[in-house]
């Protein structure tokens, strides 16, 4: 009877061990509206991994793709009603609520992705400001992402190489580089990415601005004749965020152990996108898709003309922050140094991957 009694304690025991151990267990839903494919994908899929490794199996991250969980356009409602716990977000579908990441949609010269998601890293993990900002909408930042730099790729005959050739084109285009290239002359068509491709072939629109990798996955390279190489600005408001609850949920260790998976992340996504947009390029030139495509570079002078024009949108982020209670110019600045200092850094060193 005795025997029986401890043999009944010890399994009490056990079983309590256990379910102590599976309450410590923390598993986060993360919306991702993406596809489970591509690099960004990778990156994602990397992120989770590397939340699982760095706690040792403690914080796990349940992914959802393909918008199963939530939308594009829902997912910044979601997190921060806690639908999920955390997800990809983009500042162009929420520009007033996300007025915080949309310093980084402002097209400058740095179209490096390691440069630009590094200084966006430092920058909002350490402007209070901006952290309100995203605090308010319950959200906390945690890493990033980026398109890579804008480049044109036009149907025969409507080539772009100098900023007088933008005069009168219609372009696909969105967010401030849609409104850049209107300053500019172009008449600019908004049509989701899906249609792209269609609209190139009939001659609703005659260039797109857009993205190496979108080249590939979307086979524009079968209706376009040229691509000309701008490497302009890149779209940085678009993070992975956090409910702000989840978020305190965490202790101090857990909190730290997500944001160094984030870091970890820009990295392995920076080594990923600069290597995919080069090889792209480069097929796109020799004719690996069947067919040559010329991808040509804009000259300096021209490229420089299309980021001036940027300058008044750079003017209207920081008035906006201003009335928001933020100071704008100082947030600017910072971010500037920022850039300017991850440039510096890898035109030294190279980059992280390559020591």
């Amino acid at each position: 009877m005795i025997t029986k009694f401890k043999s009944l304690t010890f399994g009490f025991v056990l079983a309590m061990a256990g379910a102590a151990q599976a309450s410590a267990e923390v598993v986060l839903r993360y919306a991702e509206p993406g596809p489970n494919r591509g690099t960004r994908a990778a990156a994602v899929q990397f992120y989770a991994d590397e939340v699982e490794r760095l706690s040792g199996g403690d914080i796990k991250v349940d992914i959802h793709w393909g918008g199963a969980l939530l939308k594009w356009s829902s997912v910044m409602n979601g997190v921060s009603a806690g639908s999920a716990d955390l997800g990809s977000v983009l500042s162009l579908l929420e520009p007033q609520e996300l007025k915080a990441l949309a310093i980084g949609d402002i097209p400058l010269e740095y179209a490096d992705p390691w440069v630009g998601m590094r200084a966006m890293y430092d920058l909002m993990t350490s402007a209070s400001q901006l952290q309100q900002s995203l605090a308010d909408q319950s959200l906390v930042y945690l890493s990033n992402f980026s398109t890579t730099g804008v480049q044109f790729e036009c149907t025969e005959d409507n080539q772009i190489r100098t900023v007088d050739d933008i005069k009168g084109k219609r372009i696909r285009a969105t967010g401030t580089y849609a409104k850049v290239l209107t300053e500019l002359g172009a008449h600019t068509v908004s049509i989701t990415y899906g249609e792209v491709y269609q609209a190139l072939d009939t001659g609703l629109v005659d260039c797109l601005a857009s993205y190496f990798y979108g080249m590939e996955a979307y086979k524009t390279y079968e209706v376009v004749e040229t691509v000309t190489r701008v490497d302009w600005g890149q779209l940085l408001g678009f993070a992975i965020v956090i409910n702000k609850f989840a978020w305190s949920d965490l202790n101090d260790e857990q909190q730290a152990i997500m944001l160094q998976a984030g870091s970890k992340m820009i990295d392995h996504f920076a080594r990923l996108t600069i290597g995919h947009a080069e090889e792209v390029a480069k097929t796109l030139a020799n004719g690996g898709f069947g067919k040559v495509v010329p991808v040509i570079r804009m000259a300096p002078e021209e490229r420089q003309k299309i980021l001036e024009a940027t300058l008044p949108f750079r003017d209207s982020w920081i008035q906006d922050a201003n009335r928001r209670g933020m100071d704008g110019q100082r947030i600017w600045d910072r971010y500037i140094g920022l850039l300017e200092q991850y440039q510096s850094e890898f035109e030294v060193n190279g980059y992280p991957w390559q020591s």
